[in-house]
Formats: C-alpha cells, structure tokens, sequence
C-alpha cells in the first residue's frame, strides 16, 4: 500500500518516536523522502492561502507523481499539528491522488485532525504503535543487546532500564558505547559507565503508589524530581485520587467516563480498581496532597525532596491494596 498512516500514542516520549519513525523507514524503503514538519497549532510563519509555511510545500509534492514511477515518497510528520484548513487541503489531495502511483508516510501523534483521518483510513493503511511500557522496553533491549553480540550479566538489563526508562534511542546509544568495552557487561560497568535518570512519564510512579510498591515508588520519585517540578506531579496525583474516588460512586463506567470528560485508559484503571481502593484512604491521601502543597509552597526548596518522600511513602500504605 502506497499510502501509510503511523499513529503514535498522544503524549509519545523518545521510545515512541524511535518505533514510530523506524516503521515508517520500513515503508519509505531506501529512498530519501520529502519530508514535512508540521509545525505546532499557534507558531509564526502562515505563509500565503491557507497553508501554513512549511505545509504548503506538501502540494507540490503529492502532484509530483508516484514512488514506483520514479518520483520522491513523501513523509508527513507530527500530522496532529495540522489546522482544520489544512487538514481539508491535504484530504482533497489524497483524495484525489491515485493510491497506486503515490507514496505517501503520515506520522501522527494520536489522531489525524478531520476530515484527512477519515481519508487517510479510507484510502491507505493506518498502523497504531501503542504506549511503551517498561516490559516493552525489555524485551526491545534483550533483543538489541542479542543483535550486538552482548551478554547482559545479572541485573544489568535491569539497571540500564532504570538508567533510561524507556527510550529506545539512549539505550541502542547505551549498548553501543558498552558493545566496545566487551562482549560481557556486568552490572558494575553499567553503573560506573551511566549515572543519568530517565525522564519517564508520570503513571509509572503513581501505578507504583497506588500499587504500594513503596520501594519502586521512591526510586521513581528521585527519578522523576531530576526531570519535573514536584507540584506537577501533586496536580497528576490529585486527578488520579480523585478519578478513583469517582469511580467507586459511579454506577456504570459510561458515567464515570462523562464525569471526568474521557475515557481512556486512566480512567479505565480507575473503574477497575474501584473495589481494590477505600474511602478512607482516599480521603486522608487527599488531605496530604493538600498539605503537601502548601508545603511547597511556603516552605524553602531544600525541603521540597523530603516532603515528597514523606508524601510518596504515606500515600503507598493508604493506597496500596
């Protein structure tokens, strides 16, 4: 199929972005695309019509002719940014375009704006790449350190993913750089070797809260304070808190779902933790937030690690199930 949709998860980080473009070399082949960026909704340079600099150039190069015949594929990135306008234009064109003789990659961080989505469905091949969890990873790095003729010792797997959570990219980057030292790694040169914290996403904490993991959930917590500021992550607490405080009142989850406004996934986890959560729990992990957050606030920055190790501690006994 000459026209290809890669949709990536909304909130995509590096590993996302690694497996998104690298399907999308799959389809291209060889030849160097065309490629377009589309810039974000708001930014300057909106160029003459209804084309945004940069995204008209998408015109001439689907009217160019046909990656079989000769012509250069073309590669549509971060398409979610598309204005409504532009969406129409660009529809139109694949509309209009012959699926034969045209070759066309769109990569899109969650969905395509209307009505292209809809096109893009009709005419081509749409393939979803889901969020990347940490047993994803896993496996990608096991199968990375085979193709390098590395053996990882021990816990050393382990660690690397602590290291870089799931970002595809630094590991590969990770593997070559110990591929040179040896065909052995232990977990001693791993540690000697990288000291940084990944930038990982919020939900790999706070599952480990309310998991009671409490272990796992302060080594995420100094992992994710080297990245983001510790208000940030009371604001993703509070929803999560409050997402299963609604739960266990909800009668069905399509009421939930039109209570918090979406239906996905973390809304998901929440209905079916609504047994596995107390009420008092709940309560008393709200009151801490609260007064974790005047703490910030008021209080000088050298405490803020503290009280969020205080917090993370507290709220994995009251939470855990």
């Amino acid at each position: 199929m000459a026209i290809v949709t890669i949709l990536g998860p909304r909130d995509a980080g590096p590993g996302e972005r690694a497996l998104v473009f690298q399907k999308a070399a799959e389809f291209l082949g060889d030849e160097p695309p065309t490629r377009i960026d589309v810039p974000p909704k708001g930014s300057t340079g909106d160029g003459e019509g209804r084309l945004r600099e940069g995204v008209a150039e998408i015109v001439p190069a689907l009217q160019s002719g046909s990656l079989f015949g000769g012509a250069t594929p073309v590669l549509l990135v971060d398409a979610q940014h598309l204005l409504r306008a532009e969406a129409e234009i660009v529809a139109e064109l694949v509309e209009a375009a012959d699926p034969s003789s045209t070759a066309l990659v769109v990569v899109s961080a969650g969905p395509v704006p209307a009505p292209l989505g809809k096109v893009l469905r009709t005419v081509g091949e749409v393939v979803e790449i889901p969020k990347l969890r940490e047993r994803d990873a896993a496996a990608w790095l096991a199968e990375a350190a085979k193709a390098r003729g590395l053996r990882l010792e021990g816990p050393a797997a382990a660690i690397l993913l602590q290291r870089f959570g799931t970002d595809l990219a630094a590991l590969g980057q990770a593997l070559d750089q110990l591929a040179v030292l040896g065909r052995v790694v232990d977990v001693d040169t791993v540690r000697e070797r990288f000291t940084n914290r990944p930038e990982e996403p919020v939900w790999l904490l706070t599952d480990a809260i309310v998991a009671g993991r409490e272990a796992e959930a302060l080594r995420r917590l100094a992992d994710y304070l080297e990245h983001a500021h510790p208000l940030a992550l009371l604001a993703s607490l509070e929803g999560e808190i409050r997402r299963r405080a609604l739960a266990q009142v909800a009668p069905d989850f399509e009421t939930l779902a039109g209570w918090v406004g979406s239906s996905r996934y973390p809304v998901k986890k929440a209905w079916e933790a609504r047994n596995r959560t107390r009420a008092a729990g709940l309560a008393r992990a709200l009151d801490a937030i609260a007064r974790a957050d005047l703490a910030l606030k008021r209080e000088p920055e050298a405490t803020h690690r503290v009280t969020m190790e205080r917090l993370t501690v507290a709220l994995s006994r009251w939470l855990g199930r």
